[in-house]
C-alpha cells in the first residue's frame, strides 16, 4: 500500500502530491452516473470485523511486553513496514502494539469500535463515528502506522485548541513507539513550522496547513526550475530547499465535513500590501455614494448568496453621484466594484456576527467555528470599508499573491481520510469530489441521549423569555446546561437576559477564546450555565461532574437552527457521550435569520397563524424547509467553486504541473 501512495506521486517534483486528473466530458458523465453506485460499493464492500478480531488475537502477544521493548518492537515493525508495504497482517500487528502502548501509558484501551475506525480511516475512508466515542484516539492507530511505514502524517482539525489538546493527550504514545510529533498553530516562525512539519506526526489546523502550503508555492514560483533546485538542494543540503511542508503524504481530517464541505467555498488567500495613496479618500466616497442608492431599486442585495450587483439605473445613478470626483470613478468597470464592495460592507456584514471591533481592529468571525480569525482580512478593499464603517483606523489593502480552495487542496494528498460524526447526509459530495467513501462506525455503548420535541415561537423575544425560563428550571435541580447560539451577538443577548434572572453563568464566544480550556473544563458540573456560540459546538468534550449523570447529565439547547443540520448535529453530540446519560432540545422562532432569509414570506405569515392557534408543524415545516433550502444553496456555491478550480487547472502552474 505504501508503495501504491508513493507511486500517485507527481514524477520528479521535489514536492509529492497527487497529480489532478483532466477528465474528459466522457469521464465526467459517468462518474456522475456510476459515482453512487461505487461509492456505495466501496462502503460496503470494507469490511473491518476479520480484521477486528486479528489486532484482538494479538493482544496476549503484546501484553507480555516491557515497556521498555516497545520502541524495539515498532522498530520491527517500521522495517517489515517499509520493506513490505501497509499489508493487513502488519497493520493488524502494529494496531494491536499501539493499543497496548495506550493502555499502558494513557490507561486507554481502544475500544473494538475504534480498532474498526482506525482501519476504514488507513482505507481512506471518512469514519463516521458518533460524537464522544473517541475519535482523538482513533486517529493514533493509523497515524503510529502509516508513520512507521515512512509516511508524513498530518493531522487535520479546526483550531488550535484542538490541534494542541490532542497532541499533548496523544504524545506519550507516539514517543514510547519512537515517533516524533510537531504542532502547528498560529503565531509559530517559520523554522519552527518547518521543524514541526519534519515529525513523524503533524498536528495542524485546517487554515494552517493551507496558508504554509500557499507560502511554498509562492517560494516555488520564486525559485528557478526544478533541476536547478534539486542541484542546489544536493550542493547545499544544510539550507535546504526553503520550503516548510515536505510534501502531501497522508491526511487525517478531523471534523471532516466541516473541513472538507462547509469551508469548501470560501477560498484561501496570501495576499501582499496594496500600493495606493489615497485609499481612504476612495472608500469613503465609495461608502457615501452606497448609501444614496436604494436596495431593490437600485441594487440588487442577496443576502443569502452574499451577493451584490448594480442594476441598470443603479449604475447610471452611481455615475451621476461620482461625474465630480473624477480619478477612478471615471471607468465604469473600477466605479461600479467600489459601489458593490461598499454596499456589501454596509449590508452584507454585520458587527457580533460576521466579525467583532476589538482594540480598534476589524477581526473576522469564523461562521462555522465561532472563532476569530487571526491575521485575516477580506479582499479588494471589503476590509477597508467595514473598517471606515466602523471608525476603526485604516489598514493595509491587500494584493492577491495565491490563493486555493479546501476542495483543490486536500485532493492533492496521496492518501486522504476523515472522520467526524456527521458524515452520511454528505457522503454523496465527499465522493464526487474527494472520492472518499463513508464507513458508517456504530457505538461502544448504547446511546442513552434523548431529544426533545422542537419548540418555535412567533417572535425572537418569545424564544429567548422560554430558554431563561428552561434553564431557570434546570438550575434549580443542579443540571449542567450548554446553551448553543448563533452568533457573538445572540450568546450576549442571552447572557444579558440571565444576568436579568440572576443566573450565574459564563459566555464562551469569539471575545472569551482564551478562557476556552477552562469554561469547557467546568460546563459539566452541577448546577453550570454555558452560553456558547459554535466554539463549543465541535470537537469539545464536557465531562460530567459529580453526581450529573445520575441526575440526568448534560442538558444542551440549541437556540436557533444553523444553515446545515449536522451543525446542529454536533451541538447536541456534546451530551449523552460514552453511554452518559443527556438531553437535548431545539427552541426557534420565525424571526430566525435561516427562516427570514429561506423561507417566503407566505409562509412565514402562514406558520405565524397557525401558532396562534396552536397547530405546530407548519411552522416545523417552514423552519426545516428554510434549512434545506440553504443546505442546497451553500451546495451549489461549492459546486461552482470546484468548476472555477477545475478551469484553474488549465492556466496556472505548480510544482511542475497545472495549478
Amino acid at each position: 500500500m505504501s508503495n501504491t501512495v508513493l507511486s500517485d506521486a507527481v514524477q520528479g517534483s521535489i514536492y509529492p502530491e497527487r497529480a489532478t486528473p483532466t477528465l474528459s466530458w466522457l469521464d465526467t458523465f459517468a462518474q456522475r452516473t456510476a459515482g453512487p453506485i461505487a461509492r456505495r460499493w466501496r462502503s460496503r464492500l470494507w469490511s473491518s470485523h476479520e480484521f477486528v478480531e486479528r489486532v484482538s488475537g494479538l493482544a496476549i502477544q503484546y501484553e507480555r511486553l516491557k515497556e521498555t521493548d516497545f520502541q524495539p518492537a515498532a522498530e520491527s515493525l517500521r522495517a517489515a513496514l517499509v520493506r513490505q508495504g501497509l499489508t493487513d497482517a502488519l497493520v493488524a500487528e502494529s494496531f494491536a502494539l499501539v493499543r497496548e502502548v495506550s493502555a499502558r501509558l494513557l490507561h486507554q484501551r481502544h475500544f473494538d469500535v475504534q480498532v474498526a475506525g482506525g482501519y476504514a480511516l488507513l482505507h481512506g475512508l471518512v469514519a463516521e463515528m458518533h460524537t464522544g466515542e473517541g475519535k482523538t484516539l482513533t486517529a493514533t492507530l493509523p497515524a503510529c502506522t502509516a508513520a512507521l511505514a515512512g509516511l508524513p502524517v498530518h493531522i487535520v482539525t479546526v483550531n488550535d485548541y484542538l490541534a494542541t489538546r490532542d497532541a499533548d493527550l496523544m504524545v506519550p504514545v507516539y514517543r514510547a513507539l519512537g515517533l516524533s510529533v510537531g504542532v502547528i498553530v498560529h503565531g509559530l516562525t517559520p523554522e519552527a513550522r518547518r521543524q514541526a512539519y519534519a515529525c513523524d506526526v503533524t498536528y495542524c489546523t485546517n487554515k494552517e496547513l493551507v496558508f504554509d502550503y500557499l507560502k511554498d508555492r509562492l517560494a516555488v514560483g520564486r525559485q528557478s526550475n526544478g533541476i536547478q533546485r534539486r542541484l542546489r538542494k544536493v550542493s547545499s543540503p544544510h539550507q535546504g530547499d526553503g520550503l516548510l511542508l515536505r510534501g502531501l503524504y497522508y491526511a487525517i481530517v478531523d471534523e471532516a465535513d466541516s473541513v472538507l464541505v462547509d469551508e469548501a467555498r470560501t477560498p484561501l488567500i496570501i495576499a501582499g500590501r496594496g500600493n495606493d495613496t489615497d485609499e481612504r479618500l476612495v472608500y469613503e466616497q465609495a461608502l457615501a455614494v452606497a448609501r444614496q442608492l436604494r436596495p431593490g431599486r437600485e441594487a440588487r442585495i442577496d443576502v443569502r448568496a452574499r451577493h451584490v450587483k448594480l442594476t441598470e439605473a443603479g449604475s447610471t445613478r452611481a455615475g451621476e453621484l461620482t461625474q465630480a470626483l473624477g480619478g477612478v470613478w471615471r471607468g465604469r468597470g473600477r466605479r461600479e466594484h467600489l459601489i458593490e464592495q461598499a454596499l456589501s460592507a454596509l449590508h452584507l456584514f454585520e458587527p457580533d456576527k460576521h466579525y467583532v471591533v476589538h482594540d480598534a481592529k476589524v477581526q473576522i468571525v469564523d461562521e462555522y467555528t465561532g472563532r476569530v480569525m487571526a491575521d485575516r482580512s477580506w479582499e479588494r478593499g471589503l476590509h477597508q470599508m467595514i473598517e471606515i464603517k466602523e471608525g476603526c483606523p485604516l489598514s493595509d489593502r491587500q494584493e492577491t499573491l495565491a490563493r486555493i480552495s479546501y476542495q483543490r487542496f486536500f485532493r492533492r494528498y496521496l492518501r486522504l481520510s476523515g472522520m467526524t460524526g456527521t458524515a452520511c447526509e454528505v457522503a454523496g459530495e465527499l465522493w464526487a469530489v474527494y472520492r472518499l467513501g463513508v464507513a458508517t462506525i456504530p457505538t461502544n455503548r448504547p446511546l442513552r441521549r434523548t431529544r426533545a420535541a422542537e419548540r418555535i415561537f412567533t417572535t425572537a423575544d418569545e424564544r429567548w423569555h422560554a430558554v431563561v425560563r428552561t434553564v431557570a428550571q434546570l438550575h434549580g435541580e443542579a443540571r449542567p446546561v450548554l446553551i448553543g447560539t448563533r452568533s457573538v451577538a445572540a450568546s450576549e443577548r442571552l447572557s444579558r437576559l440571565l444576568l436579568d434572572a440572576q443566573l450565574p453563568h459564563r459566555v464562551l464566544n469569539a471575545r472569551q477564546d482564551r478562557e476556552e480550556a477552562d469554561i469547557i473544563a467546568q460546563a459539566g458540573e452541577p448546577g453550570r450555565i454555558t452560553v456558547a456560540t459554535n466554539m463549543a459546538g465541535r470537537g469539545t468534550d464536557i465531562h460530567l461532574g459529580p453526581g450529573v449523570a445520575d441526575g440526568g447529565g448534560l442538558h444542551v439547547i440549541a437556540t436557533e437552527r444553523h444553515d446545515a443540520g449536522r451543525i446542529d448535529r454536533q451541538l447536541f453530540g456534546r451530551c449523552g457521550r460514552q453511554g452518559d446519560p443527556g438531553f437535548c432540545e431545539a427552541l426557534a422562532s420565525l424571526e430566525d435569520d435561516l427562516v427570514t432569509a429561506h423561507a417566503s414570506r407566505p409562509g412565514r405569515w402562514i406558520a405565524r397563524q397557525a401558532l396562534r392557534v396552536g397547530w405546530v408543524w407548519p411552522a416545523l415545516w417552514l423552519t426545516r424547509g428554510a434549512q434545506r433550502a440553504a443546505e442546497q444553496l451553500h451546495a451549489r456555491m461549492r459546486s461552482a467553486v470546484l468548476k472555477s478550480d477545475d478551469q484553474l487547472d488549465a492556466t496556472l502552474a505548480f510544482s511542475g504541473r497545472p495549478e
